[in-house]
């Protein structure tokens, strides 16, 4: 991890209002009840155990701003928890980044599209899902209503439905369907939160070497985590030109997303000069810069309330995510490993629901460290014992 070598300070007793003073109630008075039900900020956890400043600062509040795109005040301590431990406790030889070794689009987007039209599917472009074709009598969604570009609208007959999206583009379907709006589990996902991410990508006139090939970006800017990778190290398409290649990824950008392309790309390599001596002398002869405006999944305090199930009260409509709750599987929080295990799970459900069709094999998480494991036993034993004498053994 780099950061910028300067002091910040904060108060250390400072309290979270986004939980403890808006989200507080006497059914929820203890920590424990506002953990369990996602209201207890990650930032109150933390500072009710002891975290030193230190730590806080150059550890925990950069690996939150990377890993759940938010600063720890902004993030549930539960989801908190559980990313923390799929990502970095129970498994930490796996604990690092993968990148695809060419372009996504043509490796793995294109060859599945190909793949389902070569099973008869259609991909069905330029239309956009506006509501619901329900059927009064079994009330089970019959169809797909969507809009074309000239303002058409086409009923696509449906068996069932699985809603892949995010959570910003479910909120634009539920505002634009009354018989979405109509139901208090949809009507819920408005209350949930998107968060603003920005990708770039600079051209240099020489390769630089890096220490490594991608790195944590701590302490430029106070809310804003940021992700560099090195792609002349990272992909197969730059391993050999002349040029420098480097992406640099930025989230909970709110502070960014005003700025100019020119000075986000002034910004970049600022960074960069601070963190790899290397830049300093290498000059910029090409860049990209992409705005992802309420883009990703914001597990904030609260939202768990918001948050939906897989399957829905239609019977046969269901949802896939990394943003939909009760998913029995290792793979936590915000990860692509999460959004792409729900949407096999949406597809058993059909399968299930249709009667016909072969259900997808799916692989859970490998097993606890053995370290883990027997922290977890003794953990278990511990709470055990403290049961019988009527003690809270969390402390809060």
């Amino acid at each position: 991890m780099v950061s910028e070598s300067r002091a910040r300070c904060s108060q250390a007793n400072h309290g979270c209002p986004p939980c403890s003073a808006n989200l507080c109630t006497p059914s929820l008075c203890s920590g424990l009840s506002r953990l369990l039900t996602g209201q207890l900020c990650a930032k109150e956890l933390f500072q009710r155990y002891g975290v030193s400043q230190r730590l806080y600062d150059e550890f925990l509040k950069p690996l939150l701003l990377v890993g759940l795109f938010a600063p720890p005040e902004q993030i549930s301590a539960a989801s908190m928890l559980e990313t923390f431990y799929f990502y970095t406790l129970a498994h930490q030889a796996d604990f690092d980044v993968c990148w695809c070794k060419g372009s996504v689009s043509e490796l793995i987007f294109k060859p599945l599209v190909d793949l389902i039209q070569g099973l008869g599917g259609r991909i069905q472009g330029g239309r956009l899902a506006s509501d619901l074709d329900v059927n009064p009598e079994t009330g089970r969604v019959q169809g797909v209503i969507a809009r074309s570009r000239d303002g058409s609208e086409t009923t696509y007959p449906a068996d069932a439905v699985i809603f892949a999206v995010g959570i910003t583009g479910m909120q634009k379907l539920i505002g634009a369907s009354p018989t979405l709006a109509a139901r208090p589990e949809f009507r819920r996902i408005m209350t949930l939160q998107g968060l603003d991410v920005m990708a770039t990508r600079l051209w240099f006139d020489r390769r630089v070497e890096t220490r490594f090939p991608s790195n944590v970006l701590s302490g430029f800017e106070e809310t804003t985590g940021g992700t560099f990778f090195n792609l002349n190290q990272l992909q197969d398409e730059y391993k050999d030109v002349a040029e420098g290649v480097i992406a640099a990824d930025f989230y909970h950008s709110n502070e960014l997303m005003a700025l100019s392309d020119e000075e986000i790309v002034q910004k970049v390599h600022d960074t960069l000069k601070i963190c790899e001596p290397g830049f300093r002398d290498a000059k910029v002869v090409d860049s990209a810069v992409l705005r992802f405006s309420k883009a990703v999944t914001h597990f904030n305090p609260g939202s768990l309330q918001g948050r939906p199930r897989q399957w829905t009260s239609f019977g046969n409509v269901f949802m896939a995510g990394d943003w939909v709750k009760d998913v029995n599987h290792g793979a936590k929080g915000l990860s692509q490993e999460r959004a792409f295990v729900t949407g096999l799970t949406a597809a058993n459900l059909v399968v299930k629901h249709l009667g016909c069709g072969e259900p997808a094999k799916l692989l859970d998480t490998e097993p606890d460290e053995p370290h883990i494991a027997l922290g977890k036993e003794l953990n278990k034993r511990l709470q055990s014992t403290l049961s019988l004498f009527g003690a809270n053994s969390l402390g809060l």
